[in-house]
């Protein structure tokens, strides 16, 4: 059984059980929420909602399609979608990193022997924004990441604009990254990782 199966909250939740007729359960429904890890299988569904998020914005993704297969082949563990009905509508990628600070390494790298968690991307279907599915995922990205032992921090770079949106999610702000982007600037931030015995005792790891 994998690290994600096991855990309890990130079992599908509020599974649908539809009746064709009273008394009957209609067979074959999908649940109606479901988080899980990502597959290379995944790919496409991911790079479609990642590039319509960012290109209007930026102009460019954070990972283009063979970036988001190569992460999600290596270190699959480290990602997590948020189906609706078997439908993809929010999803994080991330990496193991192994150093103090963010490099433009960090951004094709994975790093087997890392404590760090580099958060390439998170991103939300169009359809299903500004209903607060992105702190959720975050949240429970979190708490997955609680319960792997390996794991000391997570970290990521964003605009400026996003900065209080990590807050909420108990980020803070290390300073101005060194990576750019063409013109453009990040803010580094961080969030500890409690360790791995003191989440099985208090959140049934």
């Amino acid at each position: 059984m994998s690290v994600m199966s096991s855990l309890p909250f990130l079992k599908p939740e509020n599974l649908r059980t539809s009746l064709s007729s009273p008394g009957r359960q209609r067979r074959h429904t999908l649940p109606a929420s479901e988080f899980r890890c990502l597959t290379p299988e995944d790919a496409i569904s991911v790079f479609e909602i990642e590039r319509e998020a960012f290109i209007s914005v930026c102009g460019d993704c954070p990972l283009h399609l063979d970036e988001v297969r190569h992460f999600l082949t290596l270190c699959p563990e480290l990602s997590l979608g948020w189906f609706e009905e078997g439908r993809l509508v929010a999803f994080i990628i991330g990496s193991l990193w192994d150093q103090e600070k963010l490099t433009v390494d960090a951004l094709t790298l994975h790093k087997p022997h890392g404590s760090t968690v580099h958060l390439h991307v998170l991103a939300v279907h169009r359809t299903f924004r500004q209903q607060g599915k992105g702190s959720i995922l975050m949240w429970r990205y979190l708490q997955y990441l609680r319960c792997l032992p390996y794991v000391r921090r997570a970290m990521l770079m964003c605009e400026d604009f996003l900065v209080p949106f990590y807050q909420k999610s108990g980020f803070k702000v290390l300073g101005p990254s060194e990576i750019t982007v063409g013109p453009l600037n990040f803010i580094e931030m961080q969030c500890p990782v409690r360790g791995h015995a003191f989440m099985r005792r208090n959140s049934g790891c």
